[in-house]
């Protein structure tokens, strides 16, 4: 059993983060901002995949103004996001649910003050952004883009926004490579209770998106540190989402859907595995009830596996088993193990 690390709960719109909330999982828009129809588009496609917060760039005053109209049309909590220009703060401060600013490059704190006070007419959070590749120049000159570095910029910051009277605060720490991303987050954990967003930045395409985030996320998970989090991949956005959650369910945190067990294959087996398993993840993506189900290809490791799985099936050499928690129910020809593997799991789900 994972113990989160106990941290102040915060509102992103409707959206608890940190406390005893669950651990959202959130996606930032690609398309321009000031493009509201593209815009309203993409958040809604990350809305159908489960996405729990959107984020979108605010780079220039178009971006700015189109925040309420775009607003008026989605249902996800929106989290603008800042780079340079403080007044594009105070302008999305009217419309959204939060605003993100990255203090190495906002500028003097008189603009952080001016973010603050507007934060605090409308009680939005702010999430400080820290990324290692853009850290205030007295941290770097001392630091270097070390974690260290990122570890005192937030220190810092957060600091600045206590000594405001400010704590509605949620923070990142994000490097581009696993190892200074787990340890900025490990380093800063003890300081604070505030809640983490937790990613990896530029982590690349699908793939290596999918390693780096895996490895530095579910790290810091199982360690019970993080509160919300974001893959981040270089020209999606359902799949953000989806490798979110799958990282939150196979750390234990979320418990939804199927755990389908399948050998890795091997001159052993006796059928089309490979389909077989595409088949089962397809026909049964539908299924939000929690069960483990295997699919084996042949006898070695299969009848192991079914002790411990909802359901099971095993296939042998022009037939197979189904197996239902550790108990044969049926065997029957390898045309026919299929079909009715899927008909127990469905009826396993609607049992639960």
């Amino acid at each position: 059993m994972i113990k989160r690390y106990p941290t102040k709960k915060i509102y992103v719109g409707n959206v608890p983060i940190g406390g005893d909330a669950p651990i959202s999982v959130q996606s930032m828009t690609f398309s321009k901002t000031s493009d509201i129809k593209a815009t309203v588009e993409q958040i809604n496609r990350l809305h159908f995949a489960g996405a729990n917060i959107v984020r979108v760039a605010v780079p220039d005053k178009e971006a700015a103004n189109a925040l309420k109209e775009i607003k008026s049309q989605v249902a996800l909590p929106l989290v603008a996001d800042i780079h340079f220009n403080y007044k594009l703060a105070l302008i999305a401060a009217e419309v959204v649910d939060c605003i993100r600013i990255n203090p190495g490059n906002i500028g003097d704190k008189k603009r952080v003050e001016e973010v603050v006070k507007a934060c605090k007419q409308r009680n939005l959070p702010i999430r400080i952004g820290v990324n290692c590749g853009s850290l205030e120049k007295e941290f770097e000159n001392k630091y270097g883009q070390t974690a260290q570095g990122m570890i005192a910029s937030a220190d810092y910051n957060i600091k600045y926004l206590e000594d405001l009277g400010f704590t509605d605060i949620k923070v990142s720490l994000k490097a581009s490579d696993v190892q200074r991303t787990v340890e900025a987050y490990r380093g800063l954990r003890p300081l604070n209770n505030y809640p983490f967003h937790l990613g990896v930045t530029e982590a690349g395409t699908q793939f290596h998106s999918t390693v780096k985030s895996s490895i530095a996320l579910g790290s810091l998970l199982l360690d019970g540190i993080g509160d919300t989090l974001r893959v981040s991949m270089t020209g999606e956005l359902e799949k953000e989402i989806e490798v979110g959650r799958a990282i939150l369910k196979d750390a234990g945190l979320v418990k939804e859907g199927l755990n389908i067990i399948s050998c890795p294959t091997c001159g052993r087996i006796e059928a089309d595995l490979v389909s077989a398993v595409a088949q089962v993840e397809e026909k049964t993506k539908h299924i939000k009830t929690p069960l483990n189900v295997s699919v084996m290809g042949c006898v070695v490791n299969a009848l192991g596996e079914a002790k411990s799985a909802d359901v099971a099936i095993a296939y042998g050499k022009g037939s197979g088993l189904i197996i239902k928690k550790g108990e044969t129910i049926a065997k029957l020809p390898t045309d026919k193990l299929l079909d009715r593997f899927l008909k127990e799991v469905e009826k396993e789900a609607n049992n639960k």
